[in-house]
């Protein structure tokens, strides 16, 4: 029977799409946005805001940088080794940074907490306890020393800085025995993640500096791909966003074109250099002892000639991957949020989805109400193939007959249902087309909602306190086959496995015993594969099933 055995095939494709998504996401070393950008330049979105006298130093006026290598007796903590830690407090984060290297030590978000408990500790974004630090600047020049994990000085009153109002700069300088002199200039503003970064080498030597510019980023490295959302080095490259597999770097760790972008990042939260210029420059990444993985941005600096100066003006941007936030910044910046292959149908569930939370302040009932709006997008389509189900159902006592008439003669059997097909104007693949349909808008859900940092600890009803993560009801603490942890009642996945069981009791009955046990034994295959699926995206399938007999039952009735 031709609808059957397509039925039964879309069913199968649609479960090995799962377990590939979920166990062998490692199917590409790079994954490329198609979205083409037609200008070369870069948006900028984002101005630099005036620093004013009064929130920091006058750039005729400030302190004539001291060489550390030669004045360490004027600086004796130097030489012991214990750099001053400035401290930038903003209404969104904390920052501490060392005087040593003029690395990010720490990172705190102010608006994110660890786990889901109210009162865990803030999210660290970035901890350098086995590497020195993030935002680390070198210049790669034969004839020069470079700064690298040197020290900084920075001359302001004080180890802490509370910004709430206005922006504030703060300025890092070293000088090397040549005379080379390095400032970074850190300009932090109290409404944005955007962290502004200028970067002047001052050649105060009698030879010309000829070598590049390296601002690296630092973090943990992925223990493991989640098997939903990437996580690790990433860049904007030539238009094109590029996801670098940490098992791939053996093959290709350097990347060249023009880059607006690199970033380190994870399942909800980025850090990333951005520049200001479009310009060509190098990718570099590695994995150095300890685990620490280090993107690195390399630009070509050209020549500084004696008593020249050169300016680079980047972006930092360390916070959450939200695309509300993202857009906002310009730089192509939110193309880090990626849902794969179905990015064209998530961000506008995404969109939608943060659109209903404003008026009903639950992220559980906005799926609900979206999941709605898509099965009232579809209801002509499943109001069609439900009818064709219907007929289909009428027709099964002949069918039988057919069956038991021909069961010897396989091909004769098809041809008479063919016919019977046609006599009575049934479409057997009718059925199917929803189905079809779904696939695509589930995966873009299935993305979405993992990945969606709006429901990161979002509480819905009752047990389920993470939309994010898969419910469960109760904790034991034994080990449940196919379950991770942790372990107990997944009980909105059982309700979700019993509609699954009900559809497929509503639908005509296979007439091969063998495809009906198949098709029977479906609702249980799907129940083990959601047991670990957020929350979230249980309840969008099982709102979407609980709809689907309605309307099922209703055309059923309706053509009885």
């Amino acid at each position: 029977m031709q609808q059957s055995r397509l039925f039964i095939a879309i069913a199968l494709s649609f479960l090995v799409f799962l377990v590939w998504e979920v166990f062998f996401v490692d199917r590409d070393s790079m994954v490329q946005n198609n979205n083409t950008i037609q200008s070369n330049r870069l948006d900028k979105t984002v101005e630099r805001p005036a620093i004013t006298p009064s929130t920091a130093a006058s750039a005729d006026n400030k302190e004539k940088p001291v060489d550390y290598n030669t004045h360490g007796a004027k600086y004796p903590d130097l030489l012991q080794n214990k750099p001053r830690i400035i401290t930038v407090n903003t209404p969104l984060y904390s920052v501490q940074i060392s005087e040593k290297g003029a690395v990010f030590k720490s990172f705190i978000l102010k608006k994110f907490r660890e786990n889901g408990n109210p009162d865990s500790p803030y999210l660290q974004l970035c901890s350098s306890a086995s590497g020195l630090g993030t935002v680390l600047t070198q210049l790669r020049d034969d004839n020069f020393s470079s700064p690298g994990d040197s020290f900084f000085k920075v001359n302001i009153p004080g180890d802490t800085v509370d910004i709430t109002d206005a922006s504030f700069e703060i300025p890092f300088t070293w000088i090397s025995p040549e005379g080379l002199i390095i400032e970074k200039r850190f300009l932090f503003s109290p409404e944005t993640y955007l962290i502004g970064l200028d970067i002047s080498i001052k050649n105060n030597s009698t030879r010309t500096i000829n070598g590049n510019l390296a601002l690296s980023l630092e973090g943990d490295a992925p223990k493991k791909n989640s098997g939903y959302a990437f996580e690790g080095p990433t860049a904007f490259i030539n238009n094109k966003l590029e996801q670098v597999k940490i098992k791939k770097l053996k093959d290709k760790n350097i990347f060249d074109g023009t880059i607006s972008w690199i970033a380190l990042e994870n399942r909800y939260f980025a850090s990333s250099i951005i520049s200001d210029n479009s310009e060509s420059a190098r990718m570099h990444i590695n994995v150095e002892q300890d685990d620490i993985l280090k993107s690195t941005y390399v630009q070509t600096l050209g020549s500084i000639n004696s008593g020249e100066k050169h300016v680079s003006n980047f972006y930092l941007y360390f916070g959450p991957k939200k695309i509300s936030i993202l857009s906002g910044l310009g730089y192509h910046l939110d193309k880090i949020v990626n849902f794969g292959m179905f990015d064209f149908l998530a961000r506008p569930c995404l969109y939608v989805m943060n659109f209903l939370h404003k008026f009903i302040p639950n992220y559980g009932f906005a799926i609900i109400i979206l999941t709605i709006l898509i099965k009232l997008i579809l209801w002509p389509l499943g109001s069609k193939s439900y009818k064709s189900m219907s007929e289909m159902k009428k027709l099964q006592p002949l069918m039988t007959q057919i069956r038991e008439k021909y069961k010897n003669d396989k091909q004769r059997m098809n041809q008479e249902i063919m016919g019977l097909y046609k006599t009575y104007k049934v479409n057997p693949l009718g059925g199917c087309l929803p189905m079809i349909v779904q696939i695509p808008i589930f995966f873009a859900f299935y993305r979405m909602l993992y990945q969606a940092i709006e429901l990161r600890h979002a509480p819905f009803l009752g047990w389920i306190n993470d939309l994010s993560a898969p419910d469960r009801l109760f904790h034991f603490n034994f080990t449940i086959p196919f379950m991770e942890p942790p372990y107990g009642v997944p009980v909105l996945t059982i309700i979700m496995g019993g509609t699954m069981f009900l559809q497929q009791k509503m639908s005509p009955p296979m007439g091969d015993p063998a495809q009906a046990k198949i098709m029977m034994l479906m609702p249980i295959f799907f129940t083990a594969i959601f047991i670990n699926f957020s929350s979230g995206l249980v309840l969008y399938w099982l709102v979407n099933n609980v709809l689907s007999i309605a309307q099922q039952y209703y055309i059923q009735e309706k053509h009885s």
